[in-house]
């Protein structure tokens, strides 16, 4: 079997092992990054999740995320306003060619799919390499991207699986026992060991009039099928049911919660042998094709799968993902654990606690600002809140990711960079989401580069060195720490935040003086009333018949605009109107006396 030898080495094509070598490589390490399937991005694109969630406001657009969008805007025709799901969808081989684009464009990063990891080669405490089915790569350092924490497994590398109870850490979520029969949680507990995933597939709208080749029920019990996905779209409707994930071209991504195609069931399997791994697939397909036979059989024969979107594979493509949406993995045992109360807002503010090592430094490498969010089908699990209103809209408390949470507590040689970093599995809820991990691995993969030029091991790693560099990177800075008001040029008043994090306003305002955004949006001028809360506001064109939008916005300077609007006045706004929300995403507003 022939041997490579690299620097670094990053182990799945997914969100976090993408971000993880283009960063290592854009930093000078020769890197290897080796995929199971044939596209790059993971939920961005191969799982078919192309309507990312958090990290939406204009603040927190930096770094690897930043640049994919601003990619996106540029390569994706018709815009990225299309569902309600997010702010942003797109097709997803528009995405994967994005990151296929930038890999190879890098001479000293090697992508080499169709592999699959088979062993891990350890001396002693360390990690020198892995086996995959035609060959074996030796790395000084070697990044776990996988979407499943398979190198914590080979490598009997310390790590969790599924619930802890809350004894563990005190969690305000977490079940007071996981085997009390009496606990109220103790049912989703038994059921599921870890959230349900679920293997979207893509419809398309045919247009009136026209009707789609049927699409087979692949479920022998036609009674089953139909009560399991009974009011699926109760309270929505069946437009906006569709609307939730609308993509360019009249195509509906399908990753639908309520009564739809998350699939829970024989979980257990996602972490058994490769014969468990493939009945559960072509199960949670089967499950997610009766899904799609139903809404055609109720919405109508106009809806048919779109069965160009992907690449064709033995098991998913065509209009199914290639790989399932997968939202919680084996999860390492780091030299700290997130746990829900990092992620909540700190007392009277609005934004998380920084995070504090042991030796007292702020060590966040990573934001986020997704409410907790976790997938049991058939339960309806209840969660601390931890959101708030900004922009005419509800967003996430925003946090930081502590860097301890990459580096294992006993092994050198690796660190995470996907959902199996060191988290608890009700912070998972948070922390999963794409944009937050597309800048879990934008820091591993300069972590590790780092560890290259210094000759040392990730847990010997100065964080401030790890922090300076994400912030002054040339190619994809990073903000590293959650400022509402602080655009991704900022890395002066991050690197103060770092050094002195005392100072870093409770209220996540930092008092920036904002530039005007640039206006290459669609113009308005019209009525702009708010609503008895002052939370909301509805907008109504001059001249026009339809119905109010709502007004919202992801700048920080329109959003201050949007406050001083107390009263009903006539308004010119720049923005982008979206029809599946009913929602104008504006970037400017402008008294009319102006």
């Amino acid at each position: 079997m022939e041997t490579l030898s690299t620097e670094v080495l990053v182990v799945g094509g997914g969100t976090g092992g993408t971000a993880a070598a283009l960063q290592a490589a854009r930093r000078g390490a020769q890197t290897i990054l080796v995929s199971e399937g044939p596209w790059l991005g993971g939920m961005l694109t191969a799982a078919g999740v192309s309507a990312p969630d958090g990290n939406e406001l204009c603040a927190f657009q930096t770094g690897i995320w930043g640049a994919f969008l601003r990619a996106l805007e540029q390569r994706q025709p018709g815009g990225l306003d299309h569902g309600w799901v997010s702010f942003f969808t797109y097709e997803p081989r528009v995405g994967a060619a994005i990151f296929a684009d930038w890999v190879n464009a890098l001479p000293n990063l090697s992508w080499i799919s169709g592999q699959r990891p088979r062993g891990v080669s350890r001396q002693g405490d360390r990690i020198t390499g892995v086996e995959f089915n035609d060959f074996t790569v030796q790395a000084q350092i070697t990044l776990d991207g996988t979407e499943l924490g398979d190198l914590l497994t080979l490598g009997a590398v310390p790590h969790r699986w599924g619930w802890e109870d809350k004894t563990q850490w005190q969690e305000p979520s977490a079940p007071d026992s996981l085997t009390d029969p009496t606990d109220p949680l103790y049912e989703v507990v038994q059921r599921y060991p870890v959230q349900a995933p679920t293997w979207v597939v893509v419809m398309a709208d045919y247009g009136e009039g026209q009707a789609a080749s049927t699409i087979p029920n692949p479920v022998a019990d036609a009674e089953d099928w139909a009560s399991a996905f009974e009011g699926a779209w109760e309270g929505y409707g069946g437009e906006s049911f569709l609307n939730y994930g609308r993509l360019p071209g009249n195509r509906f991504m399908i990753n639908w919660p309520q009564q739809g195609n998350d699939y829970g069931v024989n979980l257990e399997a996602l972490v058994g042998d490769a014969s468990a791994q493939q009945n559960w697939s072509r199960a949670a397909i089967a499950h997610s094709q009766a899904f799609a036979h139903y809404i055609q059989k109720h919405l109508g024969n106009r809806y048919g799968l779109a069965t160009d979107t992907f690449p064709q594979l033995d098991q998913g493509g065509g209009a199914f993902a290639l790989q399932p949406y997968y939202r919680e993995s084996r999860r390492l045992v780091g030299t700290t654990t997130i746990t829900e109360q990092d992620l909540l807002p700190v007392k009277d503010g609005n934004v998380a606690p920084l995070p504090i090592n042991s030796q007292g430094e702020m060590s966040g490498i990573a934001i986020g600002n997704y409410p907790n969010d976790h997938h049991y089908p058939g339960f309806d699990f209840p969660l601390a809140p931890k959101s708030l209103r900004w922009g005419g809209r509800w967003t996430g408390t925003p946090f930081t990711l502590p860097y301890e949470a990459l580096v294992p507590e006993q092994i050198d040689g690796l660190l995470a960079c996907d959902k199996n970093i060191s988290v608890s599995h009700i912070a998972n809820g948070v922390t999963r989401l794409q944009p937050t991990i597309l800048g879990v691995g934008q820091a591993a993969g300069m972590a590790a580069a780092l560890c290259v030029e210094r000759g040392c091991q990730p847990r010997n790693l100065p964080v401030s060195d790890l922090q300076t560099a994400l912030l002054s990177d040339p190619t994809a800075p990073v903000a590293i720490i959650p400022c509402f008001d602080l655009l991704p040029d900022s890395g002066t008043q991050q690197q103060q935040y770092c050094q002195q994090p005392e100072s870093y306003p409770q209220d996540g305002y930092c008092k920036a003086t904002l530039p005007q955004p640039e206006l290459d949006c669609p113009k308005f001028q019209g009525w702009l009333e708010p609503d008895s809360t002052g939370d909301l506001w509805q907008f109504t064109p001059d001249g026009s018949t339809q119905q109010a939008s709502t007004v919202v916005t992801l700048h920080p300077l329109a959003c201050q605009q949007l406050r001083t609007v107390t009263t009903a006045q006539s308004v010119t706004l720049w923005g982008w109107p979206n029809r599946a929300g009913n929602w104008l995403r504006t970037m400017q507003i402008k008294p009319m006396t102006q």
